[in-house]
């Protein structure tokens, strides 16, 4: 039901009655794949998911901010950002809390607990995926990638099953949302000039991992297919915890903001 009032609503704001009747379709297509995908997963399962995930994300958070010898105070106040993005009880931040501990720990290694994550949520690419992002805006908080932080994600990534391809890919599209998460580009701003102007939309197409010689009907497809995998119906169908899609669903407005500076472009 949630799929046919988005659709709607988008294509009513798009083609007007038109569009509403087209978005009603393709809503209700996604409502039905979205059913299917759901009835799949047990509530034990998708608890269990979502505890693997939960305990994945704050341990290798702990032993990513310890890679290069010391965890730095932007890297605990980014993981505590993240904590209340996520709306944590008491209870579960002392928990996050001892897992980060456990994952900075000296000896700490990192193939137990992957290979748990692999063999609980290994065919969810939108957990890996969102995994990943979270342990990249740690490694960028400061800036830029430090070294050993840079092997450690590449490590992770590796046994997470992600090829150096993908996770190139994947890297390029979260600097580029982290800049418009900044909150520096909206669409219809005006005042930029021509060089930044094309500097932003550049980090646009990065944002939707698309090139800039895309169609229009791939730069759709890709902003479709993220918008997907952000919506927090099918994040918490597939296992993610209510309190880590809070934050997942963040990323959408993002996307949405970049999208919306392609289709301005190309207007």
């Amino acid at each position: 039901m949630m799929g046919k009032l988005i659709g709607a609503l988008v294509g009513f704001l798009l083609l007007n009655i038109v569009g509403a009747v087209i978005g009603v379709f393709v809503g209700h297509m996604f409502d039905k794949g979205y059913a299917v995908n759901t009835r799949r997963v047990s509530p034990e399962a998708r608890e269990a998911m979502g505890r693997s995930f939960f305990e994945t994300t704050f341990t290798l958070l702990g032993y990513l901010a310890k890679a290069d010898g010391r965890v730095s105070e932007a890297e605990v106040a980014q993981t505590e950002q993240l904590m209340s993005q996520m709306g944590l009880s008491a209870e579960q931040r002392r928990d996050a809390i001892a897992l980060f501990k456990a994952g900075s720990a000296k000896g700490y290694e990192p193939q137990a607990t992957m290979d748990a994550f692999r063999a609980q949520c290994g065919r969810n690419h939108n957990l890996i995926q969102m995994l990943l992002t979270y342990l990249v805006n740690l490694a960028l908080v400061d800036g830029d990638f430090d070294p050993a932080e840079e092997r450690v994600l590449r490590e992770v990534a590796a046994g997470l099953g992600v090829n150096g391809f993908a996770f190139e890919q994947l890297l390029r599209m979260i600097k580029a949302q982290n800049a418009f998460a900044s909150g520096g580009y909206r669409t219809g701003a005006g005042g930029a000039s021509g060089q930044q102007s094309r500097g932003d939309l550049a980090q646009a197409y990065d944002a939707l991992g698309v090139s800039s010689s895309a169609s229009d009907a791939e730069v759709k497809k890709a902003y479709r297919k993220l918008m997907s995998q952000y919506h927090p119906d099918k994040l918490a169908g597939q296992g993610l915890p209510e309190d880590a899609v809070k934050a997942a669903t963040e990323r959408s407005k993002e996307i949405q903001v970049a999208y919306d500076m392609i289709k301005k472009s190309r207007a």
